[in-house]
């Protein structure tokens, strides 16, 4: 099943009944394994986000109504991510074509530099002519 990764924050309504933050948690963990999810974990933050999500869930489909539903409540906003595990991340990296190995990448701005010198010296063989 894909992997998500769901930031939450509190609304202002979240925010006002956090003290009920862990049980809407359970409720909402008990109806996604409902419908075929697979929350793995749930934490509480510091800083920016609120909560954090880890989620199994057999479809993007899914995932998106699963979302709309506990948006809806309006106790939390939320960015949701897909998650991709070494497994499936290392079949995503067999489609990518591979640079040739005997063309090292420059740094952005390497061919102006190197170009400049060239121009200078065009210009100092015109003015000797």
């Amino acid at each position: 099943m894909p992997n998500y990764v769901v930031l939450y924050k509190f609304t202002a309504d979240g925010a006002k009944n956090i003290r009920d933050t862990i049980k809407r948690a359970g409720l909402i963990r008990q109806r996604n394994a409902a419908a075929g999810f697979k929350v793995r974990d749930v934490f509480w933050l510091q800083g920016p986000y609120d909560m954090v999500a880890l989620v199994e869930a057999p479809n993007e489909e899914v995932m998106m109504g699963a979302m709309l539903n506990v948006v809806a409540a309006g106790n939390v906003s939320s960015l949701t991510m897909r998650a991709y595990d070494a497994t499936e991340m290392s079949r995503i990296m067999a489609t990518v074509p591979s640079l040739p190995k005997d063309e090292p990448s420059k740094p952005v701005g390497a061919a102006k530099a190197a170009a400049k010198p060239a121009a200078k010296a065009a210009k100092g063989r015109s003015k000797r002519r």
